[in-house]
């Protein structure tokens, strides 16, 4: 069966963020690399993208969590915009309740941690990058 793994654009801070990620999840890194890994004479980069990151993924159960930061010559990404949602699905009430209240840290809660209309522990949130999170937990 294949598996989801998300992948997000950042400004500039997607070290920054799966950093914050990782004090959530834990575990480390599976790869990163920085723009300056790719340069050379045929494919130049700019002293001021060289340390952004070109690809970063955290291993998180059975999949990664995977992002870069866009290259200023691509323009922005709209951080207000809806970039991602991302769904973690919850091995027990309590699991869902630390990923939530971490990943809630310097954000804002969309639709607070609680038993669900359609029978399940949920809640949604937009963390402090700005990216949009669903947390759940299936007792069945």
């Amino acid at each position: 069966m294949a598996l989801i793994n998300p992948h997000i654009n950042f400004n500039g801070n997607a070290e920054e963020a799966f950093h914050f990620y990782q004090s959530v999840f834990g575990g480390e890194f599976a790869k990163i690399m920085r723009f300056k890994d790719l340069s050379s004479p045929e494919f130049p980069i700019p002293e001021k993208e060289a340390n952004k990151i070109m690809h970063i993924s955290l291993p998180i159960g059975k999949n990664l969590l995977i992002a870069n930061d866009v290259p200023e010559i691509l323009g922005k990404v709209n951080e207000n915009e809806n970039r991602s949602k991302i769904s973690v699905s919850a091995e027990t009430s309590e699991e869902a309740a630390k990923i939530f209240n971490g990943l809630s840290e310097g954000g804002n809660i969309e639709y607070p941690l609680g038993d669900s209309p359609w029978g399940t522990y949920f809640g949604a949130l937009r963390d402090k990058f700005g990216i949009e999170w669903m947390v759940e937990f299936d007792p069945k």
